[in-house]
């Protein structure tokens, strides 16, 4: 179901796209390549020099490496477009510090206490935000069963993604419809 119409004519003044892109190595790692791009639809003045309209005032990229446990082995930073020359695009190197850390435990808590502030640039660290569930969808049906029922192959444990967003709660009835056998019994 679409937005409903807008109550009143407008204008679009300012576009950001974030683009994630998962690929499977043949190591067995996984790369997640993510970039977040904004731009105006007018001539922009910046502080640093005017920026014409349709031209990025960023355009970022972020990729990490995966292991099967969602745990990251490496990572770079790399700035194509920036609103301050000679200084946003140094940062890139501070995100090496994701190295280590795991999407599914405490990534976000952890991002932030070193990536925040000063030490990283608010949009690659607001990019990193969303690489876990990125990944958990890149994962789903290819790294990890999502099916049940009937022509499934039976899983032993519940499926990683039931409890985990209201659609599939286990006492909700699409895992009722979906997967019986995770319902969770009154």
């Amino acid at each position: 179901m679409p937005l409903s119409t807008p109550v009143s004519r407008r204008a679009l003044r300012h576009s950001r796209v974030i683009d994630v892109q998962a690929y499977m190595r043949d190591d067995g790692l996984w790369d997640i390549d993510a970039r977040i791009t904004d731009i105006k639809s007018y001539d922009a003045m910046l502080a640093s020099g005017p920026r014409p309209a349709g031209t990025p005032l960023h355009d970022l990229h972020l990729r990490i490496t995966v292991d099967r446990e969602l745990t990251i082995v490496e990572a770079e930073a790399a700035s194509d477009a920036v609103p301050y020359p000679g200084f946003c695009d140094t940062i890139g190197p501070a995100y090496r510090a994701l190295i280590g850390l795991n999407l599914l435990k405490n990534f976000r808590r952890d991002l932030k206490q070193r990536l925040a502030g000063i030490a990283g640039c608010t949009h690659l660290t607001e990019l990193a935000q969303v690489l876990p569930t990125a990944t958990v969808q890149a994962f789903a049906g290819d790294v990890w069963s999502t099916r049940d029922g009937e022509n499934a192959d039976l899983p032993h444990e519940k499926p990683f993604q039931l409890d985990k967003c209201h659609a599939l709660r286990t006492d909700g009835g699409a895992v009722a419809r979906y997967y019986p056998r995770w319902v969770a019994k009154a």
